[in-house]
Parts: C-alpha cells; structure tokens; sequence
C-alpha cells in the first residue's frame, strides 16, 4: 500500500524537520526514481535515498550507514544520477515551458500564458528536445515526468 503524506511531500517534510532538528538523519524511502527528484532530495539534506522495492539487506546496510554518518543510494538510483550526470540541465523557463506542454498547451497559448512571443517558446522546445533527447513535445513531457523535473 502507498500512502501519501496529507500534510506535505515528502520533500517538504525534510526541509521542516531539518528545520527543526539539524541532526537528523532522514534516509528517503520512495517509488520516485527520477534523477531529479532524487537531486532534490539530497540538496535538502537527505542522507539517502532508497525504493521501496529496495531488498530487506539493502535498506539495513542503508539504516547502519547512515546511522554512523554516511551518505547511501541505491544501485537503481544510482544507475538514474549517473545516466543522467552530464545532461544539459532545463533553465528555469524551460521547465515553465515543459509544465505548460505536458498540460496540453500549444506553442501559441504558452506564450500568450507567459507573455513572450510564439517563436520564443518554439526555440525553447527545440532546446527543451535536444536537452531531453526528446523525439517530439509528448515524449518530451513523459521524459519530465519520469525524470521528475516536472509534475503532473
């Protein structure tokens, strides 16, 4: 059973907690395996970052390291960051952009939506294409989601 947080995500709760407590160790137990999502974990101070389809032996060696200060990611995650490692990173506006496609929106209306011209958002999916090795918009926004620099 997967169980969403009420209050916030689980990214969101790291940063609180932390907030509150600078010395605890939070070890991220999720489903999300984009290499994003995982950045973003540890740059709020994650001390690890596991699937839940992580082995019984794996999450324990994760428990005990971290426990004595380490840092730990699983192989699966670990496979996703280094794929990924020397990608062209999305600009901000670019994301906008991503977001606003993956919603369904045309070239034409995304740029009435963020006030720029219709060949300003057609060079940025061109860029956003070949910063993804994206084959078109759709495959574009399904790699955003999978990688998760954007949500649904």
């Amino acid at each position: 059973m997967d169980l969403q947080m009420p209050e916030m995500g689980g990214l969101d709760a790291t940063i609180a907690i932390l907030a509150e407590f600078p010395h605890a160790h939070i070890i991220v137990l999720t489903t999300y395996s984009g290499d994003v999502q995982i950045l973003r974990a540890l740059k709020a101070g994650a001390r690890a970052y596991l699937l839940k389809s992580a082995l019984h032996k794996e999450l324990l060696e994760t428990i005990r390291a971290v426990h004595r200060g380490k840092k730990a990611l699983s192989s699966e995650v670990t496979f996703q960051l280094a794929e990924h490692a020397t990608d062209d990173a999305l600009t901000p506006s670019e994301i906008r952009v991503l977001q606003l496609i993956a919603q369904g929106n045309s070239n034409k209306e995304i740029a009435s939506q963020l006030a720029v011209t219709e060949e300003t958002i057609k060079g940025q999916v061109r860029n956003i294409l070949a910063k993804l090795g994206a084959n078109d918009r759709t495959h574009a926004a399904m790699i955003g989601i999978k990688r998760g620099i954007i949500g649904l």
